[in-house]
């Protein structure tokens, strides 16, 4: 597009800024350090007795995560890996994640971050679309990875186990709750031909430990993550995230939120690391935010055990506590959990998810601490706008722009439009995106001309800066803080024979936001409910299944043949 071409748009103010906290700068130091790299290895060096994390009664210092990850990057570099080499990570919270994450950074490879949830279909098209050419699986997925392999470019497997880094290292010691958790590992036989190999993690590391990392001199603009994000078009599209975005948006991070945590004084920070690490918010805020402040993040694994992560939290004094709306209330709401010390919590971040009222509301009476709900994306690396961290009440805001971000409120021809009028949020700042991996049609059709991120959110901005969201441009659907697309339900419902045509929706729940519900114009007179069900859990991670499924005997559509779903969202 020409400058000719451009449209017309008033200069953006920034109201907002009159209304940071005291102690927050309108620019963070975004180019405080080079790549991840170096703000990595600062932390190790700076924080190397400190104990970087902590999970299942086992913990991990920062000179042992140095350590660990420069075999792990040495031994990855000896597989004759090309810089700029993807490298998949399918893993829950544990501490194999974080030494792997930091190798292959340090080794000049990029991360594709993997939900380990995933079913065969939606592993396969990230593997194939991201070209990654090695992975780090736990073992109790594997299977899963044995299904599609054959169809991938991978060649190199390491597989992780629940115990190589809890107790003595190469798992010579292991507790009841691994030893029980190693009995679910569901058999898998990965086919080696084609050259592939697989190892076992803790091989890796021995092996690695006997060799030199080359130190890879990481550039601004270097790839560091593909971070998987569901597209309109139905197809998963990577989030080119590269070093300078990351840290940039930790560093923006540390303006927002430092005035607050130094209440904490000199003493570490504990960070809870509910939130998968494979997903942007945890990922930025717990494990990358929490290296640069030396932080030790306590592992959750499974989070959706509630009564056994009230146990693990009873253990420490927490100061920092991110989640989202599902888990604020799960814990709110339980007895054993309101009897914990919260004298030490003075940030409970919320984001992923609207925050609910009344959940902030039980939040506060419980622990004392107010939920400070924020927003952010893939394509942000996570964090765009935050509320103050100082407020003591629910403002159902997603609050104000960070330091050095530009939030623009824009009508479908890109123009602004006046304060406290609805339009798209529209995001600048150093934290957006490249683009989306390999996809320069997909990402024209977010990023504007003058550098602008579409949200595809529609929010209003009030007088003072502050945003709510009021309504969504695209059709997603939000469970649980998880992106679930519509088309991508829809096109694989509709393989199935027995289905003539489907449309899928999101409705509001109560546990998760919303919820998906599936309409379906049988095909087959005979097809079941409980037949979909099944299909949907073969072909779909748990977030993406449709909690409910009707049938119709025909779906509302335009007259060109368009399925309405606008008008199954109203009756619904």
């Amino acid at each position: 597009m020409s400058c000719s071409t451009l449209p017309t748009t008033r200069p953006v103010s920034h109201p907002w800024l009159a209304h940071y906290p005291s102690g927050v700068p309108a620019q963070a130091n975004v180019d405080a350090y080079e790549s991840l790299t170096d703000l990595l290895e600062a932390a190790f060096r700076r924080f190397a007795k400190r104990d970087a994390t902590a999970c299942m009664d086992s913990r991990m210092t920062y000179r042992e995560l140095d350590e660990l990850s420069q075999a792990f990057g040495a031994w990855l570099q000896s597989t004759g890996l090309e810089r700029g080499a993807r490298v998949a990570v399918m893993m829950p919270n544990v501490p194999q994640y974080l030494v792997a994450m930091a190798g292959i950074l340090r080794a000049g490879y990029v991360v594709v971050n993997v939900n380990p949830l995933y079913t065969a279909r939606e592993l396969e098209h990230q593997l194939k679309d991201s070209g990654a050419e090695a992975i780090v699986v736990l073992e109790n997925f594997a299977h899963t990875l044995e299904e599609v392999i054959e169809h991938t470019p991978v060649r190199h497997v390491v597989l992780a186990a629940m115990g190589d880094l809890l107790g003595f290292w190469r798992g010579r010691w292991i507790n009841f709750a691994v030893r029980h958790l190693a009995r679910m590992v569901p058999e898998f036989r990965l086919p080696l031909d084609g050259g592939r190999t697989a190892q076992r993690f803790v091989d890796v590391l021995e092996d690695g430990s006997r060799m030199s990392l080359r130190r890879v001199a990481c550039r601004p603009d270097d790839v560091a993550f593909l971070q998987y994000t569901g597209g309109t078009t139905g197809v998963s599209k990577g989030a080119t995230l590269l070093h300078r975005n990351v840290v940039a948006n930790i560093m923006q991070c540390e303006a927002w939120f430092k005035p607050m945590l130094d209440k904490v004084g000199d003493q570490q920070l504990t960070t809870v690391c509910a939130l998968p690490l494979y997903h942007i918010f945890a990922l930025t805020i717990c494990a990358l935010m929490g290296a640069h402040f030396g932080a030790m993040n306590i592992l959750i694994p499974n989070p959706r055990d509630i009564p056994g992560l009230v146990r693990t939290l009873a253990q420490y004094r927490i100061n920092m506590f991110p989640a989202v709306n599902t888990l604020f209330n799960a814990l709110a709401n339980d007895a054993d959990f309101a009897r914990l010390d919260f004298s030490g919590l003075v940030v409970s971040n919320g984001g992923g998810m609207a925050v609910q009222q009344a959940t902030a509301e039980r939040w506060l009476k419980v622990t004392g601490c107010p939920v400070v709900e924020g927003y952010g994306l893939s394509e942000t690396s996570p964090v765009a706008t935050s509320n103050r961290l100082d407020l003591q009440e629910f403002t159902g805001t997603i609050g104000l722009p960070i330091p050095s971000t530009e939030i623009a409120i824009r009508d479908d021809d890109g123009r602004d439009v006046p304060t406290g009028q609805p339009g798209e949020i529209c995001i600048r700042g150093p934290q957006v995106m490249a683009g989306y991996w390999n996809r320069p049609d997909e990402t024209a059709r977010v990023m504007t001309p003058d550098g602008y991120f579409k949200s595809g959110d529609v929010g209003v901005m009030d007088a003072r800066g502050y945003v709510r969201i009021v309504d969504r441009k695209k059709d997603m659907i939000l469970v649980s803080g998880f992106n679930v697309y519509p088309n991508e339900i829809e096109q694989v419902v509709s393989l199935h024979p027995g289905v003539l045509e489907c449309a899928a929706i999101g409705i509001p729940d109560e546990k998760s936001g919303e919820a998906v519900k599936l309409y379906v114009v049988k095909n087959d007179p005979t097809l079941s409910e409980d037949e979909v069900a099944r299909y949907c859990r073969d072909n779909f991670t748990a977030y993406k299944r449709p909690k409910y499924i009707e049938f119709r005997d025909e779906l509302p559509k335009s007259n060109v043949g368009k399925i309405l779903r606008r008008e199954l969202r109203s009756a619904a």
